[in-house]
């Protein structure tokens, strides 16, 4: 059982040649973990496997994101993303996720994988910070959570559509 945790101000690193790596089940628990996700997450393995990959969400993450990247995906697209995850002690570390569903041979969905690998900390700064505190605004405004969470995706699209002719254009543009 997943006990309650307040997230800290500590960020932690992991080397820029080190990855993130986990797969999920259709459901979002977590059947597969490397070593540098136990590392940087503070868990053990026995700890995540079985897990809602939700265990590391952090709650300064934008929902509107965490909308955006699964509509994408349950489209069957990959998708990177920009995500803050928690630690198991409640401090925080920033990822440049690559999340892909994966398919049998009939085209329906097995599973997800996903790669994390360090971000770029200037484009987190310059770019991410501050568009993810203005979704979060937006979200927090809201007299409730699907409120925020419709104006916030809002938001998040008409920022995209302002930067760039599509998603994929704008991140790797970053």
């Amino acid at each position: 059982m997943k006990t309650a945790i307040l997230p800290t101000n500590h960020e932690v690193f992991f080397e820029r040649d080190h990855f993130i790596v986990s797969k999920t089940d259709l459901k979002g628990r977590i059947t597969y973990v490397n070593r540098a996700f136990c590392r940087v997450a503070g868990y053990d393995e026995k700890d995540l496997i079985g897990a809602p990959h939700s265990i590391v969400r952090h709650p300064d993450m934008p929902r509107s994101v965490f909308k955006f990247m699964w509509d994408r995906i349950l489209e069957g697209h990959e998708v990177f993303a920009y995500v803050k995850n928690m630690t198991r002690t409640g401090d925080h570390y920033w990822v440049f996720a690559h999340v892909t569903p994966s398919f049998d041979t009939a085209g329906n969905f097995l599973a997800f994988h996903s790669n994390r690998r360090a971000p770029d900390r200037r484009v987190l700064s310059e770019t991410i910070f501050p568009l993810y505190a203005a979704l979060l605004k937006t979200e927090k405004a809201a007299a409730n959570a699907k409120d925020g969470l419709a104006a916030s995706y809002r938001q998040f699209i008409e920022i995209v559509q302002s930067r760039a002719r599509s998603y994929d254009e704008l991140v790797f543009s970053l």
